[in-house]
């Protein structure tokens, strides 16, 4: 009996041993200028963190991360085995600081972009024009300012020549213009820039576009293990039953994009 009990709790150590008994942890961020209840994330990814448990043969558990100065940390110490990454900055700096490899792009986010809002009455006709003016933008750290930075870097050869005013959500941009408190606004929100052209507002300038919503694995996943979740996640949109997966998420599915392309977006963001 002593032997068989032996046996049993040898049996039991090696189970928890196992690498497949360690639980993945799958982070989601959704971006820090929209208004996404963390504890609402978890429940969008279920279905496709428990497909992806079952095909990694390993638990997979998803970790909503709200804020980028923990995404970052968290990123860089490689303590997440995957992540759905929102700004394109963090996944880039995590690929080419912390050795993550870029899984696929999320449709639908490929062309994001920085609009420049103006008055329709406003006498700015370049993005040349605002040098020296005063210009309102989403958080300072959100991609969104990224590309805002980058373009007016662009343009005039130092943001720096530009006020900056950063509030937190995209949606309170329009105010700075329509309230005078600066002279063009910057978003990169679709509802947010309808909603200004269908009151007359007028776009003065659109930034290069920048794909985001990354999902990026950890150096710590085998060549193997990358493969099957970007076969997962690019077939996910091809069926009925995967649609419905997709549906919590509001996504219309996953597409791979060169990581060499997505490097070169890198250095123009300044990174």
């Amino acid at each position: 009996m002593a032997s068989r009990g032996f046996r049993r709790a040898l049996a039991a150590c090696l189970l928890l041993a196992a690498p497949w008994a360690h639980a993945l942890v799958f982070a989601v961020n959704e971006g820090v200028t929209y208004r996404v209840p963390s504890d609402q994330i978890a429940a969008k990814y279920a279905a496709i963190a428990a497909d992806l448990s079952k095909l990694l043969k390993q638990p997979v558990t998803i970790e909503p991360v709200g804020d980028y100065p923990t995404l970052r940390k968290r990123l860089a110490e490689k303590a997440y085995d995957l992540a759905m990454v929102h700004p394109a900055h963090l996944s880039i700096v995590a690929m080419k600081q912390s050795g993550y490899k870029l899984v696929a792009v999320t449709k639908g986010y490929e062309q994001y972009s920085a609009n420049f809002l103006v008055k329709a009455d406003s006498p700015l006709k370049s993005l040349v024009d605002v040098k020296g003016l005063r210009l309102g933008a989403p958080d300072e750290d959100s991609i969104t300012s990224w590309m805002v930075r980058a373009s007016l870097r662009d343009a005039i050869g130092d943001p720096k020549g530009v006020a900056f005013t950063y509030t937190r959500y995209q949606d309170a941009v329009p105010f700075f213009v329509e309230n005078n408190l600066t002279h063009v606004g910057a978003t990169a929100s679709s509802s947010v820039i309808k909603a200004w052209q269908a009151k007359g507002g007028r776009v003065l300038f659109k930034s290069r576009p920048v794909p985001i919503k990354h999902v990026i694995a950890s150096p710590a996943l085998t060549a193997e293990q990358i493969g099957i979740v970007r076969d997962y996640l690019l077939s996910l949109d091809g069926s009925e039953e995967g649609r419905k997966k997709l549906e919590p998420t509001k996504y219309q599915g996953f597409a791979t994009y060169d990581e060499a392309a997505m490097m070169a977006i890198g250095v123009w963001l300044g990174l």
